[in-house]
């Protein structure tokens, strides 16, 4: 029975026996843990004498830690000591000795499977299907002879194969596909996105092949810090053990991850177990990566991960003293000579923080450093202005050479979105022939379509196309499909461009009184007098040149005893400056040339000039409305300043750099490097569609003229 068609029967014994009894959104909460419980039972289900019969003789003998004796009586990494079977609890009639047996039998679970079941909190679910009458019910529907949820194959008699076992990712993919299902009856969004086996692959093939020569018999560490039901933990490990196989290595594979959703951190915690890993399967950690880091200290060979993307992160990034106080050494580090470097990204989307954390845990001292695979979507590669934490994050990973390629998955290639996806690629220790440089592969076309849609699935990789991807990654050659470009190509400067405020001032009747009415508002009143005697010297206007002006007021409130402060200065500028485009710009500050030429000056708004006979630097206040921002990309001809020379300065000439106002931004353009336009169709192919239509507006027109006699 297929992935598929098992989802659809435990489907169909929700809706059988809970209709009525939950809504069915509210299925999971019987229906997911119910699943873990068969799968849990038929294991145990050979050993059970075996177990009863060692606890009996530990219990006589006074043992108190049994843990070890009845997990090797079991012959697994868990144990059930209840007299139950799963099966011998179907046939009880009597609600409440159901109830007591059937509470009496989770009791029975070794204390790793306890936590798995605290997790689900599947008791509190047990008076309802007892007062429902339904509890036995839902148990028989799980003991269907021809449905095998155990990992291990169901024989006949003769030892062939009846029923294959579920494997932890097949497992994984049922478990997906009815919660997908849950949701939708929910009107809910997963907001996480369960990677399918065939992507997971070729994340494992892109972050192993590479340093398959390398690989040395050994202790590895692999690490997901959104691992969700561990499925792509445990490809990652039959892909490494096999790979270290075929070139002669023995591996030891250690398994590390972290979830924050009780119910798929219970999945994965389960399968291991059922793996007989118990000891991986207490590496599995409940809570949030971002703000309760499992692993602070632990360093990894691999890392694999498709953190939530577009999904808030606000409740963490609170808990960690927000983003103005966070201290955590993952996301405020040193780089590019700042001490508070941010790796912080907005709290409407956390993915990059989830990139940030992995980068934490690399190996800096073995040969073949870390390795790393993720999964983002497309606005992992652009979003964010220049100096935001998403686009640090881009720059930190690039200027620290760590991205070796990133590959365009095939839309609808998910179960819960269509969108576009992209696999990030990451080692600290890259080959030298790709030391500087980034790769790009457009795998969208490389895909299978499936017959049947799971979810928003319609597309899968098979074997040949995964081999297409990584054939193109291993070899790292440009074509159509690959294009290879130096770090550099991805760097941008933004640079801040001002202009001077140009002020006009005129000092009519009606002006001066409003200027008098904001003197008395700002407690300026000797002001008033100051500004009507100017404008009995110098008239009306309009006064053109703001600095004159000034001169002149700083004139005769010296002589009337009136100090100008620069309160009041800017109380004038406000309260009686008008823009004008033909006015003189306004000074703001005068300092000695120092032998200075007009070349190097200019540019950044210090000007060369002679005032009172001297030659001087002036610098002019920018005017905020006609600020503006130039991206000019560090592999730009001649850099900043000819950028902006030939770019800018044609049409703003009075136009200066703000010194100490430019920042770094990265940011990768895949599509643009990808794209195909379409070729113009041929002009007689357009003259025959607008004669077509003229032809057919005629004849309306005189179907219309026609209806109207």
């Amino acid at each position: 029975m297929s992935n598929l068609n098992i989802s659809n029967f435990i489907w169909n014994i929700a809706d059988d026996v809970l209709r009525d009894i939950y809504v069915r959104g509210k299925y999971r909460d019987v229906i997911l843990p119910m699943t873990v419980i068969r799968r849990l039972d038929a294991v145990l289900e050979p050993t059970k004498e075996a177990v009863l019969s060692m606890k009996a003789q530990l219990d006589k003998a006074g043992v108190a830690n049994q843990h070890a004796a009845l997990c090797q009586a079991s012959g697994e990494a868990f144990y059930n000591t209840s007299q139950f079977r799963l099966r011998d609890l179907a046939s009880k009639a009597r609600r409440q000795q159901l109830k007591s047996d059937f509470e009496a039998y989770l009791d029975g679970f070794s204390p790793n499977v306890q936590e798995v079941l605290d997790k689900f909190k599947f008791r509190n679910q047990i008076p309802t299907l007892v007062d429902a009458d339904i509890l036995g019910f839902l148990i028989e529907k799980f003991l269907d002879p021809s449905v095998n949820l155990s990992p291990n194959p169901v024989r006949h008699q003769d030892g062939s194969e009846r029923l294959p076992g579920l494997d932890n990712h097949s497992m994984g993919t049922i478990f997906e596909e009815l919660i997908r299902r849950f949701n939708e009856e929910n009107n809910e969004e997963a907001g996480e996105h369960f990677t399918p086996r065939d992507v997971v692959e070729l994340m494992a093939f892109l972050i192993f092949k590479p340093i398959a020569d390398d690989i040395q018999s050994g202790t590895y560490l692999v690490y997901d810090g959104a691992c969700g039901t561990g499925g792509m933990l445990t490809v990652a490990e039959e892909t490494l053990i096999k790979l270290a196989t075929d070139y002669g290595k023995e591996v030891s594979v250690h398994l590390y991850g972290q979830e924050v959703q009780p119910e798929t951190f219970a999945i994965s915690k389960a399968d291991l177990i059922l793996k007989g890993e118990g000891v991986e399967a207490e590496n599995m950690k409940y809570g949030s990566t971002l703000s309760a880091d499992a692993f602070p200290s632990r360093e990894f060979d691999f890392m694999l991960s498709n953190p939530p993307y577009g999904k808030s992160w606000k409740s963490d990034l609170d808990r960690m003293g927000g983003k103005k106080d966070i201290t955590d050494p993952r996301f405020v580090i040193e780089h590019g000579d700042d001490p508070e470097y941010s790796l912080i990204t907005r709290s409407s989307d956390g993915q990059m923080v989830f990139l940030a954390n992995m980068l934490s845990k690399i190996k800096k001292d073995s040969k073949v450093g870390s390795r790393i695979a993720e999964v983002h979507n497309g606005s992992a590669l652009f979003t964010g202005d220049a100096g935001s934490g998403e686009s640090n994050v881009r720059r930190w990973v690039i200027e620290n050479d760590w991205l070796e390629a990133i590959i365009a998955l095939p839309l609808n290639i998910f179960y819960n979105t269509g969108i576009a996806t992209y696999i990030w690629v990451l080692s600290n220790r890259k080959a030298p022939e790709r030391k500087g440089k980034v790769q790009l592969v457009d795998a969208t076309s490389w895909f299978k379509p499936l017959r049947k849609n799971l979810g928003k699935k319609n597309c899968e990789l098979g074997p040949d196309d995964i081999e297409k991807i990584c054939s193109a990654f291993l070899n790292g050659e440009e074509n159509e499909q690959s294009k290879i470009f130096p770090n550099d190509a991805f760097g941008y400067w933004k640079v801040t461009v001002e202009r001077p405020l140009r002020l006009k001032v005129e000092l009519s009747e009606s002006a001066l009184r409003r200027f008098a009415v904001a003197c008395k508002d700002a407690g300026e009143e000797p002001l008033v007098d100051v500004l009507e005697a100017i404008a009995g010297d110098l008239g009306t206007g309009p006064h053109m040149d703001f600095n004159a002006f000034m001169d002149t007021v700083e004139r005769l409130a010296k002589v009337r005893g009136v100090r100008m402060t620069a309160k009041r200065q800017k109380l004038i500028m406000a309260s009686l400056g008008t823009k004008d485009a033909e006015a003189e710009a306004v000074i703001k500050k005068v300092t000695k040339a120092k032998g200075a030429k007009e070349s190097d000056v200019s540019l950044y708004g210090r000007y060369q000039k002679v005032i009172d006979g001297k030659t001087v630097i002036v610098e002019f206040e920018p005017d905020s409305e006609l600020r503006d921002t130039e991206q000019v990309p560090f592999l730009e001809d001649g850099g900043i300043e000819l950028f902006i020379r030939r770019e800018v300065l044609p049409h703003a000439p009075d136009a200066w750099i703000e010194d100490g106002k430019t920042v770094i931004g990265y940011e990768i353009s895949f599509n643009r490097h990808f794209y195909k336009p379409q070729p113009l169709r041929p002009l007689a192919d357009i003259e025959a569609d607008i004669r077509a239509l003229e032809e057919e507006t005629e004849g309306l027109l005189e179907d219309v003229l026609a209806g109207g006699r």
